[in-house]
């Protein structure tokens, strides 16, 4: 059965798992999970998720896990920009999930909670090889924008909401 549910701290490391498990299928690094893991981890990658409380729940957001059956198997989060805008954030799922509307239903859980929170905007950040994700964001009613943010990504999108 598929439950969605706030992250606790004994799920850091499978979120960094599936992330990686996830990116993996999609970029075809020349290197096995658990050194992609110390990769990322050496270079404070993961930061925003070992210290989940302090990025998204003291600060006006939330981060939330996709279990099936107790197995963690995709996450999403949304964390503060402004009082207007907030940020959509770390929409993993395992490929093999794809389809079901598992994706959907976090993103509306955290589209919910930004509106609840006063929220009048969602913004994100992604790459051009994540085509998936980007007709994904689309389909939802995202367009493309300038840059928000310094950062290694090239595609920018916004949402009223």
């Amino acid at each position: 059965m598929i439950e969605i549910k706030r992250i606790e701290p004994h799920q850091t490391e499978q979120a960094k798992r599936i992330i990686i498990t996830v990116a993996d299928s999609i970029y075809h690094w020349d290197r096995t999970i658990d050194e992609s893991i110390r990769h990322f981890e050496q270079r404070d990658f993961f930061k925003d998720i070992e210290d989940f409380q302090a990025r998204y729940f003291d600060n006006g957001g939330l981060f939330l896990v996709v279990e099936d059956d107790g197995r963690m198997i995709g996450m999403g989060a949304v964390r503060k920009i402004d009082d207007d805008a907030c940020e959509l954030r770390r929409i993993w799922l395992l490929p093999e999930y794809h389809g079901r509307g598992i994706g959907y239903r976090v993103v509306q859980m955290l589209f919910d909670f930004a509106r609840a929170a006063g929220y009048k905007t969602v913004r994100l950040e992604t790459d051009n090889r994540q085509a998936r994700a980007i007709k994904f964001y689309e389909r939802l009613g995202f367009y493309r924008i300038a840059p928000f943010d310094e950062t290694d990504h090239d595609v920018f999108m916004e949402m009223k909401l």
